[in-house]
């Protein structure tokens, strides 16, 4: 079978298409055939090295496809069910090797592309929505890069929970995809001061919540957005990581909470994991939530997909159809 392979970190070009083969899957594992797979900037992290992995490896979070083999022990799925998967590299390839615990049964109709688009952009919505904050009816929430995989879920997931949305994009047509999603108030931060403009929209009461995947170029502007006692929750750092600062900061602004959370600890566990899952494809089978996707591209394209993504260019989901 196909898969891409990555002998060195770097740029894009490290990722090369291969053939590999798979060993029968172990006990508790169950073989996958892909027919989609997802992009996501984590992917990025780990192929230049911001994450460590094991030389050589194949890159990939997520996908959804079919059980084609199942190992000892394997219970809660058989051979031809439709599945959607979530597990530490391995994805971009035709098939895959995965635990038992880390799979989600699809509704029969459900789009294999959808699937592999939402899962791990819609658990981290879901984790940091429902979970490190619970949003409700009434609450300002600040969205970074709300024209993005991620902020158009927050956006769309927010206002189905009646929350007042603002989000940042970095050009108009952006900022409409933003709007369209549910972000009530767009600020352009390439040409305004986002947090002047937060103070502004909100009349100086700010916000309960900052949402916060971009990092170090949104730092420490996103306390200011924060009324007392109000949280920064940064779970990215698309244009670098966050650098060491003075705790003291949080007591000056307002007695702030400050969290870094992840998607790993979250769903650590089977069940959370399951009714995590369960919760976005409620939501998006009832239209609460729509996923959109930026494109779907042939596997061995994987290279385009990430140069695409770091430079910006991208709105919604990429998926690779291997």
């Amino acid at each position: 079978m196909k898969a891409i392979r990555i002998e060195r970190t770097g740029g894009p070009e490290v990722m090369r298409i291969e053939d590999i083969e798979l060993p029968p899957p172990g006990h508790g594992e169950v073989r996958v055939r892909n027919h989609a797979v997802g992009v996501n900037f984590i992917d990025v992290y780990y192929r230049d090295g911001h994450y460590p992995a094991p030389l050589p490896f194949t890159p990939g979070n997520e996908a959804a496809g079919e059980v084609v083999e199942i190992g000892a022990g394997v219970k809660s799925v058989k051979v031809g069910d439709r599945v959607a998967s979530l597990a530490t590299l391995g994805a971009y390839a035709q098939e895959r090797l995965v635990n038992e615990d880390r799979l989600i049964k699809l509704p029969k109709k459900f789009p294999y592309d959808i699937a592999a688009a939402m899962l791990l952009k819609g658990l981290t919505a879901q984790y940091l929505l429902r979970q490190t904050h619970q949003v409700k009816a009434g609450d300002t929430i600040l969205v970074h890069a709300a024209a993005g995989g991620v902020g158009l879920i927050l956006c769309q997931w927010a206002r189905a929970l009646g929350a007042h949305v603002i989000g940042t994009v970095g050009s108009p047509e952006k900022a409409k995809l933003a709007k369209k999603a549910g972000a009530k108030h767009v600020i352009l931060y390439r040409e305004e001061d986002f947090v002047a403009r937060v103070k502004d929209i909100t009349k100086g009461a700010l916000c309960d919540v900052v949402y916060d995947g971009v990092g170090k170029a949104t730092f420490p502007g996103s306390l200011d957005c924060l009324r007392p006692l109000g949280l920064f929750v940064s779970f990215g750092s698309a244009s670098g990581p966050i650098e060491a600062f003075d705790i003291g900061l949080l007591a000056a602004k307002g007695s702030l909470f400050a969290t870094r959370p992840s998607l790993n600890t979250y769903a650590a566990k089977r069940k959370n994991f399951v009714k995590m899952a369960r919760d976005l494809l409620r939501v998006v089978s009832d239209g609460d939530v729509t996923i959109p996707l930026h494109g779907t591209y042939p596997l061995e394209e994987a290279a385009s997909v990430h140069r695409a993504l770091e430079s910006r260019e991208t709105t919604g989901s990429m998926v690779l159809v291997p």
